[in-house]
């Protein structure tokens, strides 16, 4: 599923152009984790794309999404990514995270804490939901 997922990735990145893209400073942190060779050929990719910052408000709203039940406390850092998509008004959130992101049992919780906010969610997909 693994080798399948990095097939899917590498095939939507060579079409990316189709989209405005944008990462986190929070995605920039957990892909300079783990193997150091690794690590710089994620952030390596990611040159080049406007990064949104994790400000109060983003952190207000990823406590508000954890609050609400949307998502359970352990996932705060998923809440957090969830929080500047909506606050900078991104169209996609794009992940292969299916446990507490792209979870179609949790998708209308964290839109309804959304909506209570006054905030549009965006759509939260997989590559390959994307890849059409």
């Amino acid at each position: 599923m693994v080798a399948a997922h990095q097939q899917i990735t590498r095939r939507w990145w060579r079409r990316r152009n189709r989209f405005e893209l944008f990462v986190s400073q929070a995605v920039l942190q957990e892909a300079a984790r783990g193997d150091a060779v690794v690590a710089a050929r994620r952030l390596a990719a990611m040159e080049g794309l406007a990064v949104l910052a994790v400000d109060s408000a983003a952190t207000e709203l990823s406590e508000r999404l954890v609050r609400s039940c949307a998502l359970p406390p352990k996932a705060q850092m998923d809440a957090v990514h969830i929080a500047v998509s909506v606050l900078n008004g991104m169209d996609y959130l794009l992940t292969w995270n299916c446990t507490h992101i792209a979870n179609a049992t949790l998708r209308g919780k964290i839109e309804e804490t959304c909506r209570d906010e006054g905030l549009q969610a965006p759509i939260i997909c997989t590559p390959e939901e994307l890849e059409a």
